[in-house]
């Protein structure tokens, strides 16, 4: 593993963390939206059904087991734990746009045929996307809370990251995954509008970053 790899998979944690501990201090997940961390906690459980029929090593298993755990976490918060918080009249992508052209690149573009690595496909592609329910919604209220767009920005640097780590196995190992590459340019292309206004306005010390509204 190299460093861009970990730091990757910190910055992915932090994120994930930031968000619980926001909603959890709050006791509010206004602001959130519930149906990116729906996909997101669909994303993890497609990724690691091999969780009990293939071991790599023991921090791969220990992540793969954290992230399913956080991510279910974060969805029972928003629609049971503090269910009454949450803004589900702007919560209001749809999401059928996103599965099911996803599900259909997966059928199409995979490395092999089965059941698990359809799956695992399906995650990738997933993944590129499920950030857009979230983005629409900032995009929708026009603004959103600092501690909102720092879990954005480590969701984001976590992409970064793991494209600096394909670089870096292309060049130290020859290896190269299409599936993953693609779809991690992709989300991070997403981002990149976010990172400005980030830089921009919350690093500035503005309590919440304020989207120009449109004429």
């Amino acid at each position: 593993m190299n460093i861009f790899r970990l730091a990757g998979d910190v910055s992915h944690l932090v994120a994930i963390i930031i968000l619980l501990l926001k909603i959890w201090r709050s006791k509010s997940c206004a602001g959130i939206s519930g149906k990116s961390q729906v996909l997101f906690a669909l994303v993890f459980t497609t990724r690691y059904l091999d969780l009990f029929t293939v071991y790599i090593s023991a921090y791969n298993t220990v992540m793969k087991v954290v992230f399913l755990a956080l991510s279910y976490a974060t969805v029972y918060l928003i629609y049971m734990r503090f269910r009454n918080t949450y803004d589900s009249e702007n919560d209001t992508f749809r999401v059928e746009f996103l599965l099911v052209p996803v599900i259909g690149l997966s059928f199409l573009e995979n490395y092999s045929f089965t059941p698990l690595e359809i799956l695992w496909t399906f995650s990738i592609f997933l993944e590129s996307v499920a950030i857009m329910p979230q983005l629409f919604m900032i995009t929708k209220t026009g603004e959103a809370e600092s501690i909102t767009t720092h879990y954005l920005f480590f969701l984001g640097l976590y992409r970064a990251l793991y494209i600096a780590n394909w670089l870096w196995r292309y060049h130290t190992e020859g290896f190269f995954d299409q599936i993953a590459v693609v779809s991690g340019v992709v989300q991070t292309i997403f981002y990149c509008d976010f990172f400005y206004l980030y830089v921009t306005k919350v690093l500035q010390g503005k309590g919440k970053m304020t989207l120009p509204m449109p004429v």
